[in-house]
């Protein structure tokens, strides 16, 4: 079996020693282990992901309330999204090297379960929850306002969502929304690569790659609108 890192290592890294070590140790628990209780009931991180979703969501939203007063609710949105998506809980997990310290089936790590962005996303999500239960609201503010400072800070602008953009696009011509399909996917299940064909109706269809459905979708969407746009100079 695959020696795994200490979680008081991580504890260190994150700057909280939790009171109670097993909401730790659950956050970091895999599903492939397909660990039971008696009465059936999983034990993994599953349950703490759900919480920590929610979680995370709130905070995003109260920090950007605060750090960008003058924004409108659809700049806030998509700010929002941006951070709460899975690639950036992925990049933080990343950053505090969080699948070292993850339980999982030694097959699941051989296929590269650790690097696998989901898995290292819904693993930050189930660390959240964990900080939460365990130091309250103020904890995990701070956790999070110190690992998600870095992407915020990244672009002062409001990300631009090419997906509504070109929905907004069609329908603002009374055309159908837009329609998204994958063409292929390739590469291992750590490292995917996905090309998606995006098809306005009575115009040419674009593709776009990305190393997940939605980076492809909004390459192929970006692609399609400036096409577009550019046509109706």
């Amino acid at each position: 079996m695959t020696q795994i890192a200490k979680p008081s290592d991580l504890e260190e890294t994150i700057g909280y020693h939790f009171q109670d070590k097993n909401r730790l140790n659950l956050a970091l628990v895999h599903s492939s282990t397909n660990r039971r209780q008696k009465d059936g009931q999983a034990i993994d991180n599953e349950r703490l992901e759900f919480l920590g979703d929610r979680v995370l969501g709130l905070v995003i939203a109260d920090l950007l309330l605060k750090r960008f007063p003058k924004d409108r609710e659809g700049d806030l949105a998509r700010r929002h999204t941006a951070l709460v998506r899975k690639e950036a809980l992925a990049r933080v997990a990343e950053t505090i090297k969080l699948g070292d310290y993850i339980d999982m089936l030694d097959a699941e790590a051989a296929t590269g379960g650790r690097e696998n962005p989901a898995i290292l996303a819904n693993a930050c999500e189930a660390v959240i929850a964990a900080l939460f239960l365990d130091g309250g609201l103020e904890t995990v503010q701070k956790f999070i306002h110190t690992f998600w400072n870095e992407i915020l800070e990244e672009d002062p602008t409001p990300p631009q969502d090419n997906k509504t953009a070109l929905q907004e696009w069609a329908q603002g011509r009374g055309l159908p929304l837009p329609i998204y399909k994958t063409v292929t996917q390739d590469g291992p299940a750590h490292a995917p690569m996905f090309e998606i064909e995006v098809i306005v109706k009575n115009h040419t269809p674009h593709r776009a790659q990305g190393t997940s459905k939605r980076k492809a979708e909004q390459a192929a969407a970006g692609a399609l609108l400036e096409v577009l746009l550019d046509q109706n100079k």
